[in-house]
């Protein structure tokens, strides 16, 4: 059963160049909130030519291999410092064309970026189709004044639609002020305008304090940084290893001594293991330093980071629910985190975060005020999906035990021995474990908002406006059939696309729909009753 569909038009379009096919105002002057001035028209912008100090160090990196192998190759003699010579001052000219041949330009109600390094290519973008306009300020762009604007339609999937890379501060709040400014809150009264100056109106939702920073080490995402750090050191030395004169036949003689000598690795997993939570809460705090979320004119804003700060723009008019996620972790602690369900919204993992870990009632209160409370409860699911959850916990940790038994019995390997007492263990552990996956399972309706939860190590409460639901899918696989019992999705036109409920049963997976979109199926049931 689907709803109807909206149009989606491609927000974006490149060109060629030619003769120009509009004036700077054609269809009529765009409309301005009130009391908000018309831009003054300007000439074609240039990014700030202080990006020409750090074009140069981010290619370092990728000149770096072969400056060394010219220097390595040439003896380091004379001419080979003269060819890495010219190899750092061509890097450094392509800087200077890229950026002298890169204008941006606001025409009317459009954006457009041209580029002519090698062929001319002008891209137009909209205005009304923009979803969202990040502003960040990594490192080296705050020390010299300077931010990347990026520009989020929703067309390009997880990839912005457009980044100035290197406009200034300044002229980032101008841009960002001029391309969000159609969806201004409504109007005020004459005597509100008369007291309140001109410009964005802000209203502060949540700063949250630092000591909430110590619920970092909760989030499973950031306790792997010590093993992600490993994993990248040793695959860098792996494609290193020539340039530093370590062979294959090294690789392989340093294998076999620490696979002679276990305990040294045992020791090395022991200190990833111990390094976890203060890794994973140093990543976490540098991620989420400062985070505010406020409303500022007709917009969400999120800012956090605090070497690369990041300001996070979500169109309020587009907010169609959000998400509330707790890792078991974090639900023994009472914290949750919150995403929001933006429709078009690129990169929603990490642009759509509401708030990191913060008190679960907290949570609440926030997503509440931000974007609207759910008022309803959740109804339980039927006991024959309490089965399925412990069935599906314990039952494959059975089978394996019941092999390795076999294999134990056959062979008297101490091996299998320890893989049946571990898979027993599991088994045990699968008891509580879907007994709390079957507690998880909640679906409902308040009258505005539904609501569909579930998961245990990951639990996840989806909240959506009913307007947003545009279909209804029902799922259902063999052994749902055999239970009675069904998958019932909401389709949504924002965030991930569909939100489930899961084994509800026949009767249910049919009311539910009806209750919350009554106007849709009821053709079908009055063509049943006839």
């Amino acid at each position: 059963m689907t709803g109807p569909h909206p149009d989606d038009p491609s927000p974006s379009r490149e060109t060629r160049p030619g003769p120009p096919q509009y004036g700077p105002w054609e269809g009529g002057p765009p409309q301005y909130a009130p009391g908000q001035a018309a831009p003054v028209a300007r000439a074609p912008q240039h990014l700030s030519p202080k990006l020409l100090l750090i074009d140069p160090v981010r290619m370092l990196p990728s000149l770096l291999l072969p400056l060394v192998g010219v220097l390595f190759v040439g003896g380091f003699s004379a001419r080979s410092y003269g060819f890495a010579a010219v190899g750092v001052v061509g890097a450094v000219v392509f800087s200077i064309i890229r950026w002298a041949t890169f204008t941006y330009e606001i025409v009317g109600d459009r954006l457009e970026t041209k580029r002519s390094l090698v062929s001319r290519s002008i891209r137009t973008i909209p205005l009304d189709r923009i979803r969202g306009v990040d502003v960040s300020t990594p490192p080296l762009h705050r020390l010299l004044g300077l931010a990347v604007l990026k520009i989020d339609t929703g067309a390009s999937g997880d990839e912005e639609e457009a980044k100035l890379d290197g406009v200034t501060l300044d002229e980032a709040e101008r841009l960002k002020v001029l391309l969000l400014r159609r969806t201004a809150e409504p109007e005020r009264d004459q005597a509100a305008d008369a007291a309140t100056p001109a410009g964005p109106r802000e209203r502060p939702i949540i700063r949250v304090p630092r000591k909430w920073l110590l619920y970092g080490p909760l989030s499973g995402a950031y306790l792997l940084t010590p093993f992600a750090f490993a994993g990248g050191a040793v695959g860098l030395a792996f494609q290193l290893g020539d340039n530093f004169g370590i062979s294959g036949d090294t690789a392989w003689s340093a294998g076999e001594w620490l696979w002679e000598h276990p305990y040294f690795l045992l020791a090395v997993a022991v200190l990833l293991v111990l390094a976890m939570p203060f890794a994973g809460g140093l990543m976490y705090a540098i991620f989420n330093w400062d985070f505010q979320l406020k409303r500022r004119d007709g917009y969400l804003v999120a800012e956090r980071g605090l070497v690369n700060r990041r300001s996070v723009s979500l169109e309020s008019q587009r907010v169609r629910g959000y998400e509330i996620v707790e890792g078991l972790p974090e639900r023994w602690a009472g914290v949750a985190r919150v995403w929001a369900i933006v429709t078009g919204l690129g990169d929603s993992e990490t642009r759509g975060q509401l708030l990191p870990d913060v008190p679960r009632e907290v949570a609440f209160q926030v997503t509440g005020d931000a974007v609207g409370p759910y008022h309803g409860p959740l109804g339980a699911h039927p006991p024959v999906a309490r089965r399925r959850r412990l069935f599906r916990a314990v039952f494959p940790w059975l089978v394996v035990a019941v092999l390795s038994a076999a294999a134990a019995w056959a062979t008297g390997s101490i091996l299998w021995w320890t893989l049946l007492v571990f898979a027993l263990l599991l088994a045990g552990v699968g008891v509580p474990l879907g007994l709390d996956r079957y507690a998880s399972l909640g679906h409902g309706y308040d009258g505005v908002r539904l609501a569909v939860r579930s998961g245990s190590l990951r639990r996840a409460q989806a909240v959506v406006e009913r307007r947003a639901v545009v279909g209804w899918r029902l799922r259902q696989t063999w052994f749902q059939r055999r239970a009675g019992v069904l998958t019932l999705i909401a389709g949504v036109g924002a965030g991930k696309g569909g939100y489930s409920a899961i084994d509800v049963s026949v009767s249910e997976g049919t009311a539910f729909p009806t209750e919350v979109t009554p106007e849709w199926l009821a053709p079908f049931l009055e063509r049943d009753a006839s």
